[in-house]
């Protein structure tokens, strides 16, 4: 048996970045303000609404620019923007609500002190878990035993969820052995050196990936459950894919598939169905005076730039199946589906100058605050498909009716996760997404959702 290395899951990871944020930002300042003169922020317990309101800015805007992606949070050039955007845009907000913050200071050196004291804090602490838990050392190594069809799916989708997660083997462990898999940076290992491997390659966790456990021989069968009953991790891979993709493994699932569909309680919880229901009539409401205030620049836009009728009307699929009309600004050229529909794709020819930059900022999308008002939509969900493509991802992806068991939404957590999507490949991954949000729905999940999608805005991702 190996000695298991010290290793951080994803979520241990990103409560840990969280957590070491504040700790040496705290830090730093405290350190600044008794080794300097300055007195803008103090911690003291009469204080304490300084340090919660600078904890709560940190958290809400270092989601918002990315500070706990994982991927970026392993690179140094990538989390440095970050990192300057969430402490500006910090301070900038901290300044700007002196009823819970301090007074800006009359010496305005002491400004500089604050902004200089933060960003320094953060970068020093993420160089540190760069150089130190971001390493190789600590990387989670994992073996995987399945059928050679399912490997490359599976390794490519654990390689871009979590870096430090590093699969170094496979294992056939079918009776009837395929050809050797031929995938870069892996290696197919016999069956009967389980042992040696999880002892030379420091192996801290077994994924168990096949469609059908009876193809899993007798001899791999007994070694797992040896290890099981040792304490070694095993896992199933679907358990393991939900966990770091965030998403649900549809073309995984056979006809055990009510073992992982325990939908959410919050689907018929009716305390949270009033709420969810409430603050869409709320920002919605909100959502359509904004779009009275910029109505001017999109007709302004729309005579320039598209040259012809404003709103575009076109039938979706909502909850239950049942269809409605949604509503957006048009931003594609008149009579674009001439010879019926077809995938909107990247660089679409047929989406106007002015059409772009509305799917970008998604102001494209206001006018389906009138179909939330109408109960149509949600404020989060799946978004609503036409019923003709629908009619067709239903004949090829497994349960794809199933995201039509909640009202659809103007953004979601595929929409915040992932790309446009322009073939039945990108229409599985979101849906795997939205059957996530469907399994996992409720408050802290819609807020993350509502904190990206700020993100997509900013970053001007809108398709």
């Amino acid at each position: 048996m190996s000695s298991h290395s010290i290793h951080f899951n994803i979520s241990e990871r990103k409560i840990l970045l969280r957590i070491f944020d504040i700790v040496f930002t705290l830090a730093l300042l405290y350190l600044v303000s008794t080794t300097f003169d300055f007195d803008y922020f103090t911690i003291a317990k009469e204080n304490w609404t300084w340090v919660f309101v600078l904890t709560l800015y940190l958290s809400i805007f270092g989601t918002v620019f990315e500070l706990y992606d994982l991927q970026k949070s392993s690179k140094l050039d990538k989390v440095i923007p970050s990192i300057i955007l969430t402490v500006s845009v910090t301070v900038l907000f901290y300044f700007l609500t002196p009823i819970y913050t301090p007074f800006l200071p009359a010496n305005r050196l002491q400004i500089l002190y604050f902004y200089f004291a933060i960003l320094s804090a953060i970068f020093i602490w993420r160089w540190a878990y760069i150089t130190f838990i971001a390493s190789p050392r600590f990387f989670k190594n994992a073996l995987i035993i399945g059928e050679t069809s399912n490997i490359e799916y599976i390794i490519n989708a654990f390689k871009d969820a979590d870096p430090n997660y590093n699969i170094v083997g496979f294992i056939d462990c079918e009776d009837k052995q395929s050809n050797s898999v031929k995938f870069s940076g892996i290696t197919e290992y016999p069956s009967n050196e389980l042992y040696t491997i999880i002892k030379e390659k420091n192996i801290s966790e077994i994924v168990v990936a096949t469609y059908n456990s009876e193809a899993i021989t007798s001899d791999i069968y007994y070694d797992l459950i040896t290890l099981l009953e040792s304490g070694f991790s095993i896992k199933e891979y679907t358990q393991v894919y939900e966990e770091m993709t965030l998403r649900v493994p549809v073309q995984f699932v056979g006809k055990d598939f009510y073992k992982y569909f325990p939908f959410s309680r919050n689907n018929q919880n009716k305390m949270y169905l009033f709420f969810h229901r409430f603050f869409d009539i709320m920002i919605s409401l909100l959502g359509v005076l904004i779009g009275l205030v910029i109505l001017p620049f999109i007709l302004l836009g729309n005579l320039i730039g598209n040259r012809g009728a404003l709103f575009y009307v076109q039938e979706r699929v909502g909850k239950n199946g049942k269809t409605f009309k949604m509503v957006k600004y048009r931003t594609m050229i008149k009579n674009a589906e001439k010879g019926g529909a077809v995938w909107a794709k990247k660089n679409d020819s047929r989406i106007t100058a002015f059409g772009k930059f509305l799917r970008h900022s998604r102001l494209d999308e206001i006018p389906q605050f009138i179909n939330i008002l109408k109960n149509d939509m949600s404020l989060i969900g799946p978004r609503p498909e036409r019923p003709y493509f629908v009619r067709e991802l239903s004949l090829i992806l497994p349960f794809y009716e199933t995201r039509h068991i909640i009202k659809p939404g103007l953004t979601g957590w595929a929409q915040v996760k992932t790309r446009y999507g322009s073939s039945v490949d990108d229409s599985l991954v979101k849906l795997q997404y939205d059957l996530f949000y469907i399994k996992h729905r409720g408050f802290f999940l819609d807020i993350n959702i509502l904190i990206k999608t700020l993100t997509t805005l900013f970053y001007f991702r809108g398709q």
